[in-house]
This record gives C-alpha cells, sequence and structure tokens, in this order.
C-alpha cells in the first residue's frame, strides 16, 4: 500500500477508530520498510467532527472536489472578464452547490439532527474549498473545519455587476444619442403656440404642519434604527471575536490531545520494551538459581567423600 492509500484508509474511519487505526497504519509502513511514511502516518492529525463530515462527503460523493474546483474556475474567470451576468449565474449556482453538499454531507455521516455550530463549519469549508484551491486540494482528508473569509483574489460572490463591468458597456455613438435639431422655420411657431402654464395652488397649511410632523417622526425613528443598527453590528463584531478565540482555544486542545495521544502511544511501547526486559531478567535469575542449586549440590557431594 502506498502512503495515500493509508491516509485515506485512516481519515474514512469513525472519529473514535482514529487514534487505533493510525497506530495500525504506521506499524504496518513501518515493518515494511517505509519509515517515512510512519512519520506521515503518525504525525496526521485526528479530525474534528466537522472536518470528519466533510470527509465522509468525498467518500460519499467522489465527484464532490470537482464540482467546487469547477465552480471557482468559472468564477475566477466570470471575474476577471468582469462578466456581471455571468457572476450572478454563478452565484445561484454556488449557493445551490453549497446547499446540496452539505446535506448530502450530513446524510453520509448518518446525522439527522446536527448542531447549527456544526453546520455552519460544514458550510464553511465548502466555501472555502470554493475560494482556495489548497482547501479543495485537502479535501477527504481535513483534520479542522476551515474558516471561510472571502474569496481571495476574485472578490466576494456578490449579486450585483461589478462596476469594472458596467463601465465595459458600450456607450451609444455621439451622432446617434444627439437629438436631431429642429428646424428654425418650424420651432418659432411651435413656441407661440405654446400656453402659459397655470400657477401651482398654494400649500394647505395645516397639511404642511401634518407632513412636518410626519418627516420629523421619521427622522427620528430613523436616527433610533441606524442606532440600534450601530448596536448590533458591535454586539455581531463582540460574538465573531468570542468565536474566534474559542476557534484558537479549541485548535490549541487538539494539538495538545495529539501530542498527548502521542506521548500515551509512547509509553505504551516503553513499557511493553520494559516488561520485556524484565521477563528476560526473571529467566536469568531462574537459571541463575538453578545452577547455584545445582553448583552447591555438586559441593555437598565432594565434602562428603
Amino acid at each position: 500500500m502506498s502512503l495515500d492509500d493509508d491516509l485515506d484508509d485512516l481519515y474514512g474511519v469513525a472519529p473514535e477508530e482514529f487514534t487505533a487505526r493510525r497506530k495500525e497504519l504506521a506499524a504496518a509502513a513501518k515493518k515494511r520498510g517505509d519509515a517515512d511514511d510512519a512519520k506521515a502516518i503518525a504525525a496526521a492529525r485526528k479530525p474534528t467532527a466537522a472536518a470528519w463530515v466533510v470527509n465522509q462527503l468525498v467518500r460519499a460523493d467522489p465527484s464532490a472536489p470537482t464540482r467546487l474546483s469547477d465552480l471557482s474556475e468559472g468564477l475566477r474567470a466570470a471575474h476577471a472578464e468582469m462578466d456581471g451576468q455571468r457572476i450572478r449565474e454563478l452565484t445561484t449556482a454556488q449557493r445551490k452547490l453549497v446547499h446540496e453538499l452539505v446535506r448530502s454531507a450530513f446524510e453520509a455521516a448518518d446525522l439527522a439532527d446536527p448542531s447549527a455550530a456544526m453546520r455552519d463549519d460544514v458550510t464553511n469549508t465548502l466555501q472555502a474549498a470554493i475560494a482556495d484551491p489548497e482547501v479543495a486540494e485537502r479535501l477527504g482528508r481535513l483534520a479542522k473545519a476551515e474558516q471561510f473569509s472571502g474569496f481571495g483574489d476574485f472578490g466576494g460572490f456578490a449579486a450585483g455587476v461589478p462596476e469594472a463591468a458596467a463601465q465595459k458597456a458600450p456607450k451609444s455613438s455621439p451622432e446617434k444619442a444627439a437629438p436631431a435639431k429642429s428646424s428654425p422655420s418650424k420651432a418659432a411657431p411651435a413656441a407661440s403656440r405654446t400656453k402659459p402654464k397655470p400657477a401651482p395652488p398654494k400649500p394647505n397649511p395645516a397639511e404642511v404642519r401634518a407632513a412636518r410632523r410626519t418627516r420629523d417622526k421619521a427622522a427620528k425613528e430613523a436616527k433610533a434604527a441606524e442606532a440600534a443598527s450601530a448596536k448590533a453590528a458591535a454586539a455581531v463584531d463582540d460574538v465573531k471575536a468570542t468565536l474566534a478565540s474559542a476557534r484558537r482555544r479549541y485548535e490549541k486542545l487538539l494539538e495538545s490531545l495529539h501530542a498527548a495521544e502521542r506521548e500515551v502511544d509512547a509509553a505504551d511501547e516503553e513499557l511493553k520494551a520494559a516488561q520485556r526486559s524484565a521477563g528476560e531478567a526473571a529467566e536469568r535469575v531462574e537459571a541463575a538459581d538453578t545452577a547455584l542449586a545445582e553448583a552447591e549440590q555438586a559441593l555437598a557431594m565432594l565434602e562428603g567423600d
């Protein structure tokens, strides 16, 4: 088996079986003489729950990475060409594809009622795979959920047409856009026939006061809404910061857990080696005791003679 085969096998097992399977595959690689492969397998990180769900999606639907990559390439090309209509079409396709794959991922993982946090992690990971080809390449062997934070060098998937795309639209020819000039001989009579417009009626003072009260009330409500919006935005920023901090702590805990798992594995091997050494030492003691007894018996016989 190759290293790729071993890693595919490893990241395909259930999370609770990961550590034991990693140990088995590393030992097998070492036994067949592939020391580098054994190190790579031993260094493989146990996937988080959300990463495992995405990995299960790739095993259930091998076409998923290709579909995500094709959409990514299409979006990059559309942005490069400043094709607003194509961007809108692909944006709609992107939303549908991610929604479909999220549903398929949880079905593949046999999770009927995932938490909102896990659903967000899976969704963000698939979005990140569209934005970042390196993430797409790791699908199937992810160790952690990826954070979607925009679409790199081709901007967000906005539904509107980019300004630059609008600027590319052909402009009307000055000759076609310019209105035809009227003949002076015909324009004069037409002007002479135009009747003066009647003066607009004077506004009703009561209606004016009512309109002003309505305007003032609307302005007050708009100001209150702006304050509430600013407060909500600040709360969102605080929650985002808390989430980012929690994710960092979570990742550190995972790294510590992985290091602890390696230490446990190493200690287990050391214990087995120590037990073997103790057994061998006990055998030597027993052999020495037997030899001593035989020597003492022989000596006693000689002294008796």
